[in-house]
């Protein structure tokens, strides 16, 4: 573990304290923070940038599950963000021109049906408004880098960082990596060591279009052509976020092929996105890599620790599982933690690792599972030889054929925390419906 105790009277240093300190500010820091706040914890939270001038990544983060939706509700956000949100009607997957499945969600019998697009920014503003009567408080950071942790025996007792303005010393009760896929927590709290990172067969090059004349902008968009595949995606912007799998390290090739290249399969994927391609990039500068991984951490706390999101599971991009995971986790998180801290001093430790190790049994389960599911997905879209792509083919259309079959696949993705409330006849009058935007 790397750390250092805390010392007094360091000079330039200013020192805070808190029950929490929370390194990361995108949603599920955001979101943990709130939620903490609402049952009477004081927090403190660290950001590296300030995603709400535009400095965050710029084409993923934006998708939520109806669960998704169902969690903001709980935390008193969704109202605030609902007309700003994109429905999402549909998804449908073409494979060598054909489609092979057609999902619709208001045909799931549950109370949050549709998923939505919300912009990052949008999404975090409102996590960082206060809810209602909020007897915690919330101090933020930003920016601020943690650049060591503080320790008093085994426990890890807050985080040093590096702002602006000098130094800062944060004294909690719990520290909490929400930091990402390359989480500083996880590395400087030791339990990056035994973590296992999987890399896929593929990365991904982001981009945004404009939307091809004709789509319909409220369906999620798959498109397989022999190994090649690419996931469209409604912006609330108005364009549509494109991910185009290359191999993994093929990105040297693409380049060197230029600009016509990409072009070009992006219009074998979807031909009716030919010019929208052409007029959307024109540079390289348009597009992002993102290195396609999963990484599996057997401990995600320590004495005085935690970690959740992409810090404690990083995830695929495939159904965009990361945020809804996020989210989750937090939700889950706050109310064992703030019960634990209510303690007194003599039971608090003893009750914080007991809480901290439930956290993890209660979400290890549907983190496994979203796992399980993107793995599959990710060898059928990989698939090359005729026979195999036949069969996934097939597999599809099986799938797309059996609505028991495609709730029983689905579910566990877009609907971990609900339970079926409702007749699928039904969906189109739920109170839960988002406003189209």
């Amino acid at each position: 573990m790397a750390s250092e105790k805390p010392r007094e009277g360091d000079a330039g240093t200013r020192a805070l304290s808190a029950d929490v300190c929370v390194v990361g500010g995108g949603p599920g820091g955001r979101a943990l923070a709130l939620a903490l706040t609402r049952l009477g914890c004081d927090v403190v939270l660290l950001e590296k940038r300030n995603p709400a001038r535009g400095t965050g990544p710029a084409f993923r983060g934006e998708s939520l599950s109806p669960d998704g939706v169902r969690l903001l509700a709980g935390l008193g956000v969704w109202e605030r963000v609902r007309e700003a949100a994109h429905r999402v009607d549909r998804l449908e997957i073409e494979d060598a021109g054909h489609r092979v499945l057609g999902v619709r969600f208001a045909d799931f019998p549950y109370r949050y049906r549709h998923p939505v697009e919300l912009a990052q920014p949008t999404l975090l503003a409102a996590l960082a408004e206060p809810t209602g009567s909020q007897p915690g408080t919330c101090t933020v950071l930003e920016p601020a880098t943690v650049v060591g942790l503080l320790v008093e025996g085994p426990a890890v007792t807050g985080v040093r960082a590096s702002t602006p303005g000098g130094t800062v010393r944060i004294s909690a009760a719990l520290t909490v990596g929400a930091d990402g896929r390359f989480s500083a927590v996880r590395r400087l709290s030791g339990l990056a060591e035994r973590a296992r990172q999987l890399p896929l067969e593929r990365d991904v090059v982001w981009l945004k279009l404009p939307t091809p004349a004709g789509w319909d902008r409220r369906a999620y968009r798959v498109r397989i052509a022999g190994g090649s595949h690419g996931l469209f995606l409604p912006s609330t912007d108005g364009t549509v976020r494109v991910g185009l799998n290359i191999p993994k390290g093929g990105l040297r090739e693409l380049r060197a092929g230029g600009l016509g290249l990409l072009h070009t399969r992006l219009a074998q994927l979807a031909p009716e996105a030919a010019e929208s391609a052409r007029e959307g990039v024109r540079n390289w500068s348009d597009t992002a890599l993102l290195d396609i991984f999963t990484t599996e951490v057997p401990r995600w706390s320590a004495p005085g620790v935690v970690l959740l999101g992409d810090a404690a599971h990083t995830l695929s991009p495939v159904l965009g599982q990361g945020v809804n995971h996020a989210l989750a986790d937090a939700v889950e998180l706050a109310p064992l933690v703030a019960e634990a801290l209510s303690r007194d001093r003599r039971a608090r430790n003893r009750a914080l690792t007991t809480a901290l190790q439930l956290f993890q049994r209660r979400r290890e389960p549907d983190v496994r599972r979203s796992r399980a599911l993107q793995l599959r997905q990710e060898r059928m879209f990989t698939l090359t030889s005729p026979p195999a792509t036949a069969l996934r083919r097939t597999l599809y259309r099986a799938l797309d054929a059996s609505p028991a079959l495609r709730r029983r696949v689905l579910a566990p993705a877009y609907f971990p925390g609900q339970s079926p409330s409702a007749p699928p006849e039904a969906a189109h009058s739920s109170p839960s419906e988002v406003t189209p935007a």
